[in-house]
């Protein structure tokens, strides 16, 4: 892929698909009264595209349909055509390789705390974007201990891909960068190991794959995949509770996400990890998997 792009988001040439159809992409504007701006009424998903075919279209397509009916919205529109908006986006921006970015919100038609005569929107963006971590993190992640914690399932949302759940990741991702780190590892409202601030976590111990239930974080479609794949190679996987203690006790840690991909994890806190066999084994299936050259999981 390309070089990393600093432009700013909004001045940048393309299209962007808003409401049903194709808007240049500076035009691609909402009101400052929307309701998702001030009440976090919104949610989105995110996939990447390879060699023009985005990898698990309709699960994402379908996780947002999903996430906003949990917020109590529903989209007027149904997967396959938010799939079809998804590559038409694709083609209309001349795009292979890239990050697919659908979001759905509720609109400016009302102010306040109740929302009910709000109407739905929807737009799909999509830009080259290369590795999430950037190309030194295949000699492995560096992750701060969050100062937040993911919420218990019974105080927010935790199964939707919502916006507002990403609050306390951007704030503990500052703060893990401000200390030198390029992550953060976040643990649940129990002090059990959940997730970092935008992707899921592995461990690795004595060639069995470990990974915390997800309770109360997003139980992610790359999670799903990379699992699916372990038991493929014959991989034990064991989904369960995991203290912060035990990671002292770990060979192996790596994440998993859309943006992520698969990559690999050298220090957590005060815990050290090698970028082992099973993780480079993983992740390149996956990078295969995604490139269709090799049978789904």
């Amino acid at each position: 892929m390309a070089g990393l792009d600093e432009r700013t988001y909004d001045d940048r040439d393309g299209w962007i698909w808003l409401d049903g159809k194709l808007v240049p992409w500076r035009d691609a504007n909402v009101h400052i009264l929307t309701h998702a701006l001030h009440y976090a009424s919104s949610v989105f998903e995110g996939q990447r595209a390879y060699g023009g075919e985005i990898f698990e279209l309709s699960r994402h397509s379908q996780r947002l349909i999903d996430s906003a009916r949990i917020l109590g919205f529903e989209l007027p529109w149904s997967r396959d055509q938010i799939d079809q908006a998804c590559r038409d986006t694709l083609k209309a921006n001349d795009l292979v390789d890239a990050y697919v970015r659908p979001v759905a919100w509720r609109g400016s038609e009302q102010m306040g705390v109740s929302a009910q005569k709000t109407k739905a929107h929807m737009a799909v963006a999509v830009w080259d974007w290369g590795a999430y971590f950037g190309a030194d993190a295949q000699a492995g992640l560096r992750l701060d201990i969050a100062p937040w914690r993911r919420p218990a399932p019974y105080t927010a949302p935790v199964q939707a891909k919502a916006s507002g759940l990403y609050m306390i990741a951007t704030m503990s991702k500052h703060h893990a960068e401000g200390r030198g780190y390029n992550d953060a590892l976040m643990f649940d409202y129990r002090g059990q190991v959940a997730e970092a601030t935008g992707a899921n976590a592995f461990f690795v111990k004595d060639g069995v794959l470990h990974t915390p239930t997800p309770e109360c974080f997003l139980n992610g479609i790359t999670r799903q995949t990379v699992m699916g794949l372990a038991r493929q190679r014959g991989i034990e996987v064991v989904e369960r509770t995991i203290w912060p203690e035990e990671l002292e006790g770990f060979e192996q840690m790596f994440l998993t996400g859309s943006a992520a991909e698969v990559t690999p994890v050298r220090e957590a806190g005060p815990w050290n990890f090698e970028v082992g066999e099973i993780t480079r084994v993983l992740q390149k299936d996956y990078a295969d998997l995604v490139r269709g050259l090799r049978g789904n999981a």
